[in-house]
This record gives C-alpha cells, sequence and structure tokens, in this order.
C-alpha cells in the first residue's frame, strides 16, 4: 500500500506545496467514539442503528446533512436543536477520552520540517475540534490552521463532499489547488478532495482501501509515513520549488494579482 502512495505522489507533475488534512479518523482517532454516542441518540429516535452500522452509513457525513435522511427514515421531525444538543454530548466525551490517530503529531512535524505549510479542514464545528486538540494538548500547534465545515455551511457554503473547505484551506496559504494533497480517510472527503482539483492520499488504517480508491484516494498506511512519502517525491523530482521557496514565490504571485480576480476567489464564489 506504501508503494503504490509512493509511486502517486513521485509520478505527479504538480509539486506538493500544501497539506490539508482531516481531522476526524486521520490526525484525532474520534470516530469511534463518535460512532458510539450518534448511534445511541438515533437509538433513542427509534431506531435501533448499531454503531458499525451508523459509521458505514454516514462516515464522513455531517450531522446536519444527517438530519434529512434520519428524519425520511423514521418518518419524524427532529427538534430544531437536536444537532446542537449532539455535539454538546459528543464535547463533552472527547474532552474525557479522545487521543490522536498514532504517528499523527509525527506527519504533521515532519511536513513542517520539510518547508510545507498545513492545514486541517474537518466537517466538524470548530467547538468539536477545539475540544479534540485541547485533550490532544495541541491547541496551540493547531491555532489559525482550522477551517470547520460547520462554519462554512453557517456562512451560506456547502460542507464535504462539496469542495468549499478544500479550496477555503488553499486560498488562506495562497497556494493553487492543483498543489495540494489532501489526506483523507473517508469517500466522503476523497470526493471532495476531488471536487477541488486536489490529490488524494486515502488513510486506511484497517482495511484494503477499496471505498477511497473508488472515490479517487490512494490508500496507504501508516500515517507517520507522509513526510518520508513527501520527501521521497521531493527526491525523486530534484524540483527546487518546494517547500519554503515555493510558498514564497506563490505568494509573491499572488500579491501581484488583483485577489478579486484570482482563480482560487472565483472558485470560491457562491
Amino acid at each position: 500500500m506504501i508503494q503504490e502512495a509512493r509511486a502517486f505522489l513521485a509520478a505527479r507533475d504538480a509539486p506538493v506545496r500544501m497539506v490539508i488534512f482531516d481531522c476526524d479518523g486521520v490526525l484525532i482517532d474520534s470516530e469511534g467514539l463518535t460512532d458510539r454516542v450518534v448511534a445511541a441518540e438515533i437509538g433513542d429516535l427509534g431506531w435501533a442503528i448499531t454503531a458499525e452500522e451508523y459509521h458505514r452509513r454516514f462516515l464522513g457525513t455531517s450531522f446536519h446533512d444527517m438530519v434529512p435522511f434520519i428524519e425520511t427514515r423514521m418518518r419524524v421531525r427532529l427538534p430544531a436543536d437536536w444537532v446542537d444538543r449532539l455535539v454538546d454530548r459528543l464535547i463533552a466525551v472527547f474532552a474525557q477520552e479522545v487521543e490522536p490517530i498514532p504517528g499523527a503529531r509525527d506527519a504533521l512535524d515532519g511536513v513542517a520540517a520539510l518547508g510545507i505549510p498545513w492545514r486541517i479542514a474537518s466537517n466538524s464545528s470548530f467547538k468539536e475540534m477545539d475540544a479534540k486538540f485541547a485533550r490532544a494538548g495541541w491547541t496551540d500547534l493547531v491555532r489559525g490552521r482550522l477551517h470547520s465545515g460547520a462554519d462554512i455551511r453557517a456562512r451560506g457554503g456547502r460542507g464535504k463532499p462539496a469542495p468549499d473547505i478544500f479550496l477555503e484551506a488553499a486560498a488562506a496559504e495562497g497556494i493553487d489547488p492543483a498543489h495540494c494533497l489532501v489526506i483523507e480517510d473517508s469517500a466522503t472527503g476523497a470526493r471532495a478532495a476531488r471536487a477541488a482539483g486536489m490529490a488524494c492520499l486515502g488513510y486506511s488504517a484497517d482495511s484494503d482501501g477499496a471505498a477511497l480508491r473508488e472515490a479517487g484516494a490512494i490508500p496507504f498506511r501508516p500515517m507517520h509515513a507522509i513526510p518520508e512519502l513527501l520527501d521521497r517525491a521531493i527526491q525523486t523530482s530534484g524540483d527546487a520549488t518546494f517547500g519554503h521557496r515555493a510558498l514564497e514565490r506563490d505568494r509573491l504571485r499572488l500579491t501581484s494579482t488583483s485577489g478579486v480576480n484570482h482563480p482560487l476567489k472565483q472558485r470560491l464564489r457562491p
């Protein structure tokens, strides 16, 4: 699996100048907790769904996007504050139980050591991410690097599988989407990356990654291999436009270009 990811990055015409990480299941091991809590909440509505079935049906789906499906399935109208109460319940659990994905901190530190900027783009709310990263002790590390699908929807945009959140993250660093690499673990996220025109590696901790591959991602593991994969791609290409020099060049280019007419800005327009 790692060999395929290595070959994929080495063969790319567009060098990687930015990495965008998903949060849940990529950096933070929160999906099992989420499956347990949300399945129980749905069970209280009368749908006897297991944590495993919830995971299969809704992995990568925002809570707001789940609501119409649940309402149709149950033939009920959920209270207006159902998602807010669910999030509050999850935050309480995250604050006590959540842990980082093995190798995730090494991946972040290694990407930074290569001079490649990184950001985090999640369908979760800022409140949820704050709780997770506080528990991990990463609050300072991720400050100013977070993008929330819930926040984007509140501003009239769309969550994954739409590309909005990834395009926003790229624009924040002034990097063209073609030079971004997304790290995802769900087919929903992989489809969002593809819609944004970005390459995607699909973290597959304990499966063959077939669903990720079908959605356009290249499966890989382990997580701590990300810096090595990027470093090998750099060495193979011999391209001096990676890292700090690429970032500085792109920022100078964007500075000299009208911000409102730049293609990154145009793609972010509603």
